[in-house]
């Protein structure tokens, strides 16, 4: 077990806010490097209905970042879309350890659940 001290926990929020907040299970399709950057990758997320780009800074992160690919994962979808290196990200992914300096890990439902349900 690796030991660390956690980052101080953020100021209290109220249900209504947190229930303003689309946490979704996506199936990463591809991953495909932002050109022009040197920590920017490109996901092809299904969720279910629909497919999205989501931009992540996560190219130094692992090895090979394309491991993630047929992995699901979790995603906030509910961000005003935003144009990172000249693609529109729309939604965030969801990673574990990052905020605390360790090696992100995704954020992974326990067994393979239909795409597009939410969290929470």
């Amino acid at each position: 077990m690796l030991c660390m001290t956690p980052a101080p926990i953020k100021s209290a929020i109220t249900p209504e806010i947190l229930n303003q907040i689309a946490i979704r299970v996506g199936t990463i399709l591809s991953v495909a490097d932002v050109p022009n950057s040197d920590n920017l990758v490109q996901l092809r997320v299904s969720f279910g209905d629909h497919e999205r780009t989501i931009v992540a800074g996560m190219k130094h992160e692992r090895a090979n970042p394309r491991e993630i690919e047929s992995r699901q994962a979790l995603f906030v979808v509910n961000l005003e879309p935003r144009k990172m290196r000249g693609i529109v990200s729309e939604g965030m992914l969801f990673d574990i350890g990052y905020g605390d300096a360790l090696q992100p890990v995704l954020a992974v439902p326990e067994s393979p659940v239909p795409d597009g349900i939410r969290a929470g």
